[in-house]
C-alpha cells in the first residue's frame, strides 16, 4: 500500500493568503458589528427571552366585523354579532359607553373592551348650502 500524497493540497499554496486575508477581514467586520450593537454593552437581545412588546390592536367599534370583534376580551362570537346587529338597527355607536345598550354588554364587559376600542369621532357637521 502506498503512502498517501502529502504535496497535494486542497487550495493552491498562491490563494492561501488571499483567502485568510479575507476570513480575517470578515472576521473584523463581526467583530466591529458586536461592538456598534452593544455587545460588549449587554445590550443584545437574547433570541430565547426578547422583551415583550406592546402588541394590543384595537377596533374602530362602528366599522369592526363580527371577526374583529370576537376577538375583543370578554366577547364572543355571539356578542359580537349583537354589537353588528345594534349597529345595524340603530346606526353608529355615539359613544363608547352606547355599547351598554347591546344585551350581554355590562360595565365590567366594557371595561375590559376599553382599551382595545378606539375613540368615537364626533361626526363633522355638513357644510351648509347657500
Amino acid at each position: 500500500m502506498e503512502p498517501p500524497d502529502t504535496t497535494s493540497t486542497l487550495l493552491p499554496p498562491r490563494s492561501q493568503p488571499l483567502i485568510a486575508f479575507i476570513v480575517a477581514g470578515c472576521l473584523g467586520v463581526g467583530a466591529a458589528w458586536f461592538v456598534a450593537a452593544g455587545g460588549l454593552a449587554g445590550r443584545l437581545v437574547h433570541h430565547d427571552a426578547a422583551p415583550v412588546g406592546d402588541n394590543r390592536f384595537t377596533v374602530n367599534i362602528n366599522t369592526a366585523g363580527e371577526t374583529e370583534l370576537a376577538q375583543l376580551p370578554g366577547l364572543g362570537a355571539t356578542t359580537a354579532r349583537r354589537i353588528v346587529d345594534h349597529r345595524t338597527e340603530h346606526g353608529p355607536f355615539a359613544s363608547l359607553e352606547s355599547l351598554l345598550d347591546v344585551p350581554g354588554i355590562g360595565p365590567a364587559t366594557l371595561d375590559a373592551m376599553r382599551p382595545h376600542l378606539r375613540p368615537i369621532r364626533k361626526a363633522k357637521p355638513a357644510p351648509q348650502q347657500p
